[in-house]
């Protein structure tokens, strides 16, 4: 047979109709801020008819997790099918450059011929990655979407933190039946809030049955696969930004059609136990698509015919850094039955003071009010105070992860087991957490971030040593400290520097080594160690280092104004000195927002 251009277009459009009767539609409605309040979640309180409904058509995972608690770190590893960590993207809108493999996930289904539309949320957190990812921003499924299989995203804002930003609102539920968490103090403004919030997840609910009404009307339902999830834990305080499970697990429903109930992992209505995150989301899609999934992707399939073939492991690995402008380094494992967590930074509270929801939370501003007033018990002071070093819980008997088990010598062993896994896994995935932000662009030169630390040249196991004996507060481990001290890599020396922060006067043999640090090459390791100069008694050299920092670049100001902040905070500076080095300095938009925090600051009584 001769082929004519005319017969050629003519097969590939037989074969186009073809193929996309054989593949089927996926649609994702996302939703932000929402811990699993749905009734179809056992929530007695939730008024969320539409996704209960989806739940009793499709199947509720019951360990799904978002890989940070934070949109912009969350959505890297959705778009990217990589930890953000893994590619130095991990800090909230901090927009690094990843290297030319690293494509959005949807130009893999663009290339096997599915038309992707994004309604309309992007905060990638990765400079440039959703140029050409998608064909549009189409709200609609009868325009485009019955011409080839499609792939279809909704992301709804109403239950967004900055959604419910006053408490003057009447409510469907009388607050007096709220159910606080035990870590939120008893109060009725915190109860108003919780209503509130409620409320918005109904409108929220409200809007993805319209979503779902929308696709049947289409006459689309019955080729099309419905994912629901939100994109990381709860807006109320101890939820968006926390690592435990108030900020991380999130409700996913996923509803098969008939013609696809093959892949369905259980029968409609049903559970899943098996733990899931976000970095298994990506190569999930591609595995239902029928689209190979590229080496380079960190999770493992858990649908469609690639999942059989995956060998999958029995945790997910939850990452957590640096939120609006305050730092803090955590990671942490979660099975079905225990949580782990390491924290790199225990000397900062779980709830360092944030711009953003101080200024849109009442239940913020209330639960910090009530702290600082001395009217908190143990449990509700807890979040406002410095961490441990490590936390471990067990989940059946602690669903509030209130109890520490790390200490506990009966889950000695369970203890080892876990942070042996965590540590695994994050030089497996060469976690680039541990390289102070200041740093990267000294770190990666021409390169990017993710190369630096796929390179030698970042010391990784020598650095996870060491910022773990950090962690753990021993004072026995000075003498690595001092001698990191004056290590040849500027992160090692950081790490040493952090070490004795944490250590406070205790690390009073290490003042000669860090005096000399106050003259680093970088000013990251300058302004750690005038931290810890300032509980050793040499304040005035370390001011002279912090007003350095905050007249370097972005970075090196936010880490010399959280320092300052906390050696304030510590009774290490006073008030005036405080002001007398920010007063008259131009410091950039996002580390300002701690300077202007401090400047209007009064002296404690």
């Amino acid at each position: 047979m001769k082929f004519t251009p005319i017969l050629s277009l003519l097969l590939l459009a037989c074969a186009t109709i073809a193929s996309a009767a054989d593949r089927p539609n996926v649609l994702w409605i996302t939703s932000e801020d929402n811990s699993p309040y749905l009734g179809c979640y056992g929530d007695k309180l939730a008024s969320t008819p539409n996704l209960d409904e989806l739940a009793k058509e499709g199947v509720r995972y019951r360990n799904a997790f978002a890989t940070s608690p934070v949109c912009s770190a969350t959505r890297t590893t959705l778009i990217s099918g990589m930890y953000a960590s893994t590619l130095g993207c991990h800090n909230h809108r901090s927009s690094n450059p990843a290297p030319t493999f690293v494509k959005a996930y949807s130009r893999y289904l663009r290339d096997a011929g599915y038309y992707c539309t994004n309604h309309t949320k992007t905060d990638y957190n990765i400079a440039g990655i959703g140029n050409g990812a998608w064909d549009g921003k189409d709200g609609n499924f009868k325009k485009h979407l019955q011409k080839q299989p499609f792939f279809a995203i909704f992301n709804l804002t109403q239950s967004h933190e900055g959604q419910f930003s006053s408490n003057n609102k009447e409510t469907r539920l009388d607050p007096k039946v709220m159910e606080l968490p035990p870590f939120h103090p008893d109060t009725p403004a915190m109860r108003k809030s919780w209503a509130i919030y409620y409320d918005r997840m109904s409108v929220m609910d409200a809007a993805a049955g319209k979503i779902l009404t929308m696709l049947e009307e289409a006459g689309l339902a019955e080729n099309t696969i419905v994912f629901y999830y939100s994109d990381h834990g709860g807006a109320m305080p101890r939820g968006k930004r926390n690592i435990h499970d108030s900020g991380t697990r999130v409700p996913m429903i996923i509803r098969f059609p008939k013609k696809w109930s093959k892949y369905a992992p259980a029968a409609p209505g049903a559970w899943v136990d098996t733990p899931v995150a976000f970095v298994d989301l990506p190569p999930t899609l591609l595995s239902l698509a029928g689209v190979p999934i590229p080496k380079h992707f960190q999770g493992k399939p858990f649908l469609g015919p690639e999942a059989k073939k995956a060998e999958r492991e029995d945790f997910v690995y939850l990452v957590r850094d640096r939120m609006d402008a305050r730092y803090d380094c955590v990671r942490a494992i979660r099975t079905k039955d225990y949580l782990y967590v390491r924290n790199f930074a225990p000397h900062r509270s779980w709830g360092q003071f944030y711009t953003y929801p101080m200024q849109v939370q009442p239940s913020m501003r209330e639960w910090y009010a009530q702290y600082k007033a001395g009217n908190c018990n143990a449990a509700q002071s807890r979040y406002w105070q410095e961490k441990p070093g490590e936390e471990l819980y067990k989940i059946a008997d602690d669903p509030f992860q209130m109890n520490n088990l790390a200490d506990d010598s009966e889950y000695a062993a369970k203890l080892v087991e876990m942070r042996k896994k965590l540590n695994g896994k994050l030089l497996a995935t060469r976690d680039a957490g541990l390289i102070p932000e200041a740093l990267y662009g000294a770190m990666r030169g021409e390169k990017t971030l993710y190369d630096y630390a796929q390179s030698e040249k970042y010391p990784l196991e020598k650095i996870l040593q060491l910022a773990c004996r950090a962690s753990d507060r021993d004072v026995k481990n000075l003498p690595e400290f001092q001698k990191a001290l004056t290590d040849a890599n500027p992160v090692v020396r950081y790490w040493g520097a952090v070490g004795c922060v944490i250590l406070k006067k205790e690390a009073a043999p290490a003042k000669e080594a860090l005096l000399k640090l106050l003259n680093d090459k970088y000013l990251a390791v300058q302004v750690t160690a005038a931290e810890a100069l300032t509980y050793l008694g040499e304040k005035k050299l370390a001011l002279e280092a912090l007003g350095r920092g905050l007249q370097g670049g972005e970075y090196d100001q936010m880490t010399a104004v959280n320092n300052l902040d906390f050696a304030y905070e510590a009774g290490n500076l006073t008030l005036a000195e405080v002001k007398g080095l920010l007063q008259g300095k131009k410091i950039g938009k996002t580390p300002s927002r701690i300077s202007r925090y401090l400047l209007g600051l009064q002296e404690k009584k």
